[in-house]
C-alpha cells in the first residue's frame, strides 16, 4: 500500500527582510497597491492577504496578486502588477508556491519582503519505504519551485503552522511600521488565539474516527494530516494539474478498500473530473475539501475560518468521526 507520510525538516524561523506594506484580500489587479496614506502591502494569494488584513487592520491597504477564482500555482505576473510591487511598502508571499511571484518579488526594490515559508517549518512526503513523492521532482521541474523536491508549501492548512506564520508577519509589520506596532501586536495575538481554538476543534472533532486515510485530488493537506495523525493519499502530487498514472489510480482503489475510505475529495479551483472518475470506479462518494487557495462564490464560507470549519465537517463525515 502506497501510503504517503510526512517527515519533518529543519525549521527556518528567521524573517530575512522586514518592512511596511498594505494588502487587500479580495482586491485584484485593478486595485491600488501603493502610494496610499496607509501601509501598502501586496500579498501573493488569499492566505497571505487574509493574514495581512487581520494583522494590519485599519492601518494597511492590501492588494492580492491572485484574482479570486484563479488557480494560484499557475499565476503569471502582469506588467501592471510588477509596477504595483515597486510602488508598495511590503510584499507578503510564500516562496515555492508561485514561481512568477518569487521572481517578481526577488527583483522588486522593496523595503520589506516577508516570506512565509521562512516563518515556520516545511515537511516532505514519503511513502512507507521512504521514497519521495513520485510527483515531486516533476513538479519542481515543471514549475521551477524554489523548495527542495517534496517540500510542501501548504502550511496555512495546519492552524498551528499558520499561527507561527502569523506571529512572524505581526513582528515584521511592527518593525516596519513602529507607529502602529502596538495594534499589530494586539491583532496578531487575537488571530493566533483564534487559530489555537481552531486547532482544538480539529483535534477533538477528529477523534474516535473509523479510518485515518483520506483521498484528495492533489497533495495539499499533508501538513494538516501530519498535525492530526491522518494519512493523505493524493491522486496527483503537489501539482494540482498533473495527471495520475493508471498504476496510481489502481493503487488508490486498493487503498480505499483496505482502509475503509468512503470519499474522494476534490477542490473548487481545479477540475473534479479525475476525482469523480476514481470515485465512480471504486464505488466511493465525492465531497469538497478546500485547500483555501482562494475564496469564490463556490467556497463553503466567506473567509479562512468558515472554510476551515467546513473542511472539518467534511473530514469528520468521511473519516467516520463521532
Amino acid at each position: 500500500m502506497n501510503v504517503r507520510r510526512l517527515i519533518p525538516t529543519a525549521a527556518v524561523t528567521a524573517v530575512t527582510a522586514l518592512g511596511l506594506g498594505t494588502l487587500s484580500a479580495c482586491a485584484g489587479d485593478s486595485a491600488a497597491a501603493g502610494n496610499t496614506d496607509k501601509f501598502d502591502v501586496v500579498a501573493s494569494f488569499y492566505p497571505m492577504a487574509f493574514l495581512a488584513e487581520r494583522i494590519g487592520g485599519e492601518h494597511v491597504n492590501v492588494t492580492s496578486l491572485t484574482q479570486p477564482g484563479q488557480e494560484p500555482h499557475d499565476l503569471e505576473i502582469s506588467a501592471k502588477q510588477t509596477a504595483q510591487l515597486q510602488e508598495s511598502d511590503a510584499a507578503l508571499y510564500l516562496s515555492g508556491l508561485q514561481p512568477s511571484v518569487d521572481e517578481a518579488i526577488g527583483q522588486a526594490e522593496l523595503k520589506t519582503k516577508i516570506d512565509a515559508a521562512k516563518l515556520t517549518s516545511l515537511e516532505t512526503h514519503a511513502d512507507e519505504d521512504g521514497h519521495e513523492d513520485e510527483h515531486a521532482d516533476e513538479h519542481a521541474d515543471d514549475h521551477g519551485h524554489a523548495h527542495e523536491a517534496g517540500e510542501d508549501p501548504h502550511v496555512w492548512l495546519d492552524p498551528v503552522k499558520y499561527a507561527e506564520v502569523a506571529e512572524g508577519v505581526g513582528a515584521a509589520f511592527a518593525k516596519a511600521d513602529p507607529d502602529h506596532a502596538a495594534d499589530y501586536r494586539k491583532n496578531t495575538e487575537a488571530l493566533v488565539g483564534e487559530l489555537g481554538d481552531l486547532d482544538t476543534r480539529f483535534e477533538s472533532g477528529l477523534k474516535n474516527r473509523a479510518t485515518d486515510v483520506f483521498i484528495t485530488t492533489h497533495a495539499a493537506f499533508g501538513h494538516l494530516a501530519g498535525r492530526y495523525g491522518l494519512t493523505e493519499e493524493a491522486i496527483n502530487g503537489l501539482d494540482p494539474e498533473s495527471e495520475p498514472s493508471g498504476a496510481r489510480v489502481k493503487a488508490l482503489e486498493r487503498t480505499a478498500k483496505a482502509d475503509g475510505v468512503t470519499t474522494v475529495f476534490y477542490e473548487t479551483l481545479v477540475s473534479d473530473r479525475t476525482a469523480k472518475m476514481l470515485a465512480s470506479d471504486a464505488g466511493l462518494k465525492t465531497d469538497v475539501l478546500d485547500p483555501l487557495e482562494g475564496i469564490t462564490d463556490a467556497s463553503r464560507g466567506d473567509d479562512y475560518f468558515q472554510v476551515m470549519e467546513a473542511n472539518l465537517a467534511a473530514l469528520k463525515k468521511a473519516l467516520g468521526a463521532k
